[in-house]
This record gives C-alpha cells, structure tokens and sequence, in this order.
C-alpha cells in the first residue's frame, strides 16, 4: 500500500492551500483517511480525519480554517486549508487505516509527507 502526498508549499499566512493524498488503487478497502501533521523540534500531531461514511474530525486548532474531504472511488483525500497561520507550518503527513487485501486486517499506512510553510 502506497500514499502519495502533494500540494505543500509556501504561502502567506492567512492564504490558502489545499493539499492531496492519493492511495493505491489496487487497496482492498480503505477505513478512515486522515491527515497528521509534524512542526520542526515538536511530536506529530493529529489534524483531522473522515470515515469512510464521510464522517470528519477536527484537531481544534484547525476547526473551522480546514476541510478535510475524500474521494472513495479514487481513494484519495484532500486537506482545504485557509486562514493559514505561520504555527500552520509542518510536514502534513496522510494516513489511511485499510486492508491490503481480502487476507490481511487493518492497519496503518503513511504517506511520505509534504511540507507546508506559512510565512511572509
């Protein structure tokens, strides 16, 4: 199972970014997509996730400023994020809770992350 993120970069605080994830698509299913994130010299951290229903949840730092929403049938996950503040600055990283395939159980898989600046 691969995840490939794309979209970071930097921006002005305040501005706006959007930032994707896709997964492989020969995944068996896939349960929830989230995204985390990690600043320099901190621990990662939870941002926000969504259910394979649609169901989301927000970190409250973000609540509010970002949407999070997914694409089952290309089983990718986006990340909208606006009212961007430089303590918005990190490595944004996706992470999917699925199975492989119809032999194997759930687990956790990371993409390999995209950095997001926000500076002037």
């Amino acid at each position: 199972v691969q995840l490939q993120a794309s979209g970071g970069g930097l921006v002005q605080p305040g501005g706006s970014l959007r930032i994707s994830c896709a997964a492989s698509r020969s995944i068996f299913s896939i349960n929830t997509m989230g995204w985390y994130r990690q600043a320099p010299g901190k621990q990662r951290e939870f941002v926000a996730t969504i259910t394979s229903g649609g169901s989301t949840y927000y970190a409250e730092s973000v609540k509010g400023r970002f949407t999070i929403s997914r694409n089952n049938a290309r089983n990718t996950v986006d990340l909208q994020m606006n009212s961007l503040k430089p303590e918005d600055t990190a490595v944004y990283f996706c992470k999917a809770r699925a199975r492989a395939s119809a032999y194997t159980g759930e687990l956790d898989y990371w993409g390999q992350g995209t950095l997001v600046t926000v500076s002037s």
